[in-house]
């Protein structure tokens, strides 16, 4: 059975689903608490029509006391005159307090009477009968009224549970809305923007800190989004610095050459100038592609164990026939031990490189040290000249395309790519290169991870 695999704690997914919950409980608990405190509230009498009818009760015992049974019949015309509907006074047997007895019917209702705190059904077909008892002497008797019209509980009972059904929970649902407009099509928009400033070139545009600081998936696309915008750009300037570089590196040799053709010179030194201006367009243009191919590839190389000892000898050896060096001057303090973890062509290419550079710039009588120590599973290796180093402030600009600081240190040669290409050869591969001065000159460091599967 395929397994399936939760989402992290800081996924949408969790936001969401937390969101949706919470609106599901909060419409429940709104439409069972909200709606049935509404329909409650619209089954009894408010506070105005309880306190107008014990003021009927009050008037109607004070008409009892006052004159007993003429007093009650006048005061019931009068409150025929202002509430139409049915009124009486009863005794505490139910028994008619007026000079008008109650009749067989009047009787039957006395048995549905209702309370001031009672709850009114809506549902009734008539309007129910209220008791209100004598307010300062109960036990004498009570008023007996039918409920007026405008006194009925729920007439707005429509209206609040189109409130508490209809308006609260558009209102809600509205609210959830907007939450989820700001939580996934906000950024979205924002994404959306940062492509648009793609397409017209503004490579240097960011999403804004909101959005890349997000610890969910929209956040991890946002950061995938400010590293791609950064890596276009890089890209992009780092091409045209090339293509500047190279072009006027090119003018020169080729100044040279139309100066050379349109000189009457012997043909064996003309044929000797050309060849040699050839070589450097030649050699120039492949190490200015093969940076540009370091740079823009960025699938991880095939690696391998590689003994240093084995590659240094190798190098150093072709490097001795190219500079005429003696052997001697170039001394490794690297032991048969040292493996690292590597792309063999591409480690030897940057060490040649790495090498020729301390050469070029080191004295005729010089040496060049190669080392290096194990630590944490990492080789450290360094390679030192005796060409008197650089300024501080130049040590990393020294690896940047076309640099030659010819004021710095001595000779001359090269076109300023080979450190450059290095650094990408071994960036491609997991190690690191840097610089800094040594006791007598230059000093450039490579880290590389150690090699444990030793082949046989």
């Amino acid at each position: 059975m395929r397994s399936v695999d939760l989402p992290n704690r800081h996924s949408l997914f969790w936001k969401l689903a937390g969101l949706l919950i919470a609106f599901c409980l909060l419409m429940i608990w709104l439409s069972w608490s909200w709606g049935r405190y509404i329909e409650t509230q619209n089954a009894f009498l408010s506070k105005d029509a309880r306190q107008t009818l014990s003021g009927y009760a009050e008037q109607a015992e004070h008409a009892w006391q006052e004159g007993g049974r003429d007093e009650v019949d006048a005061w019931l015309v009068k409150m025929r005159e202002h509430e139409p509907g049915w009124v009486a006074v009863v005794g505490p047997n139910l028994q008619s307090l007026s000079s008008q007895p109650l009749s067989d019917a009047d009787m039957q209702r006395m048995t549905f009477l209702r309370g001031l705190d009672w709850p009114t059904s809506r549902r009734a077909k008539v309007p129910p009968w209220i008791k209100v008892p004598f307010p300062d002497n109960p036990s004498a008797g009570m008023l007996v009224i039918e409920l007026p019209e405008r006194f009925a509980p729920g007439r707005y009972l429509l209206l609040w549970q189109f409130l508490t059904n209809g308006l609260t929970p558009a209102l809600l649902t509205l609210l959830l809305c907007v939450g989820l407009y700001r939580m996934l099509v906000v950024p979205l928009n924002q994404l959306r923007e940062q492509a648009k400033a793609w397409r017209g070139d503004q490579l240097s545009t960011r999403l804004p800190i909101e959005v890349a600081r997000r610890n969910d998936e929209l956040g991890e696309l946002g950061q995938a989004f400010d590293q791609m915008s950064e890596r276009l750009q890089s890209t992009v300037q780092f091409q045209q610095q090339v293509l500047r570089d190279l072009s006027h590196e090119l003018r020169t040799p080729l100044s040279r050459l139309r100066v050379a053709c349109e000189t009457e010179n012997e043909l064996e030194a003309m044929r000797q100038r050309l060849s040699r201006e050839i070589d450097g367009m030649q050699r120039l243009v492949e190490d200015t592609l093969q940076l540009a191919w370091l740079d823009t590839e960025r699938a991880p190389m095939a690696r391998e164990p590689i003994q240093v000892q084995a590659l240094w000898e190798m190098i150093a050896e072709d490097a001795c026939f190219e500079s005429a060096w003696p052997m001697a001057q170039l001394q490794c303090q690297v032991g048969a031990d040292c493996w690292v973890e590597g792309n063999l062509n591409s480690l030897a290419q940057a060490l040649e490189n790495i090498l020729r550079n301390a050469i070029r710039h080191s004295p005729a009588g010089g040496t060049v040290t190669f080392g290096g120590y194990l630590e944490n599973d990492r080789w450290h290796l360094w390679l030192e000249d005796q060409g008197g180093g650089v300024a501080e402030a130049d040590l990393e600009r020294i690896f940047a395309p076309f640099t030659r600081l010819d004021g710095s240190r001595p000779g001359d040669g090269g076109f300023g790519l080979g450190l450059s290409i290095a650094r990408n050869a071994l960036l491609r591969q997991g190690g690191a290169l840097w610089a800094h001065n040594g006791t007598g000159g230059l000093r450039l460091n490579l880290c590389l991870a150690a090699a444990y599967n030793l082949p046989a």
